[in-house]
This record gives C-alpha cells, sequence and structure tokens, in this order.
C-alpha cells in the first residue's frame, strides 16, 4: 500500500490522539494533499517546522497502531466478514452443496471475528 493512503488511514484511525498543531499538519498534508510550503504560510511556521511535525505525526501513528492495533483489527474483520459473504453466496447459489461443509466455514470465520472482538 502506498505509504500517503496508509497514513491517511492511521490518521483517521487515530488523528484524535494527535496535538493539534500535529493533527493540522498531517491532516493538510495526508488528506488535503497541501505542500510544505503551503502549509508553512497556512500555519504561520516555517517549511522546515512543517516537515518536522509531519515526521513526527508519522512516527506518533504507526507508534499508536504497533500498541492499539486498531487498523490491524478492522482489515481482519473486514476480511473475514468478506468470506463471510462469499460463503454464503455460494450456499445460495449452490444448493446441491452440502450445507454442513459451508455451515462450518461460516462458523470458522465467525468465531475469527469474536476473538478479534474480545
Amino acid at each position: 500500500m502506498e505509504k500517503s493512503i496508509e497514513i491517511s488511514l492511521l490518521y483517521d484511525f487515530y488523528g484524535e490522539l494527535l496535538s493539534e498543531k500535529k493533527r493540522e499538519a498531517a491532516s493538510l498534508y495526508f488528506n488535503e494533499d497541501l505542500s510544505l510550503s503551503e502549509i508553512a504560510a497556512h500555519m504561520g511556521i516555517t517549511r522546515q517546522g512543517v516537515s518536522d511535525l509531519i515526521r513526527r505525526s508519522e512516527s506518533e501513528l504507526y507508534e499508536f497502531e504497533n500498541k492499539l492495533g486498531l487498523y490491524s483489527r478492522f482489515e481482519a474483520i473486514n476480511a473475514s466478514a468478506a468470506k463471510i459473504k462469499e460463503y454464503a453466496l455460494e450456499i445460495a447459489e449452490n444448493s446441491e452443496t452440502p450445507f454442513k461443509e459451508l455451515a462450518l466455514k461460516i462458523t470458522d470465520e465467525a468465531e475469527k471475528i469474536e476473538k478479534l472482538e474480545a
């Protein structure tokens, strides 16, 4: 995944945990796609100051993810939900397939979701 997209996703999960200045700089840079110079003019600080804020923001966002893992859990839940949907569609489309085997697959995926939410 492209780094700027990854940071934007992490920002969605953890942006509120950043200081106000870091949050503003990161949002303008990653979400609004402004240049360092544009952000510096907007915030009334130097380009180097903006660069430092963004670098520290990135570092903190990755640290939050390493400690809390909310984004990873979100992705895992979505992947499991997609498999559940796939299996359910397979049951609906293939009435002659053994329902027991597919029901077990659905149960396994549901158990994975339960463990993630615990």
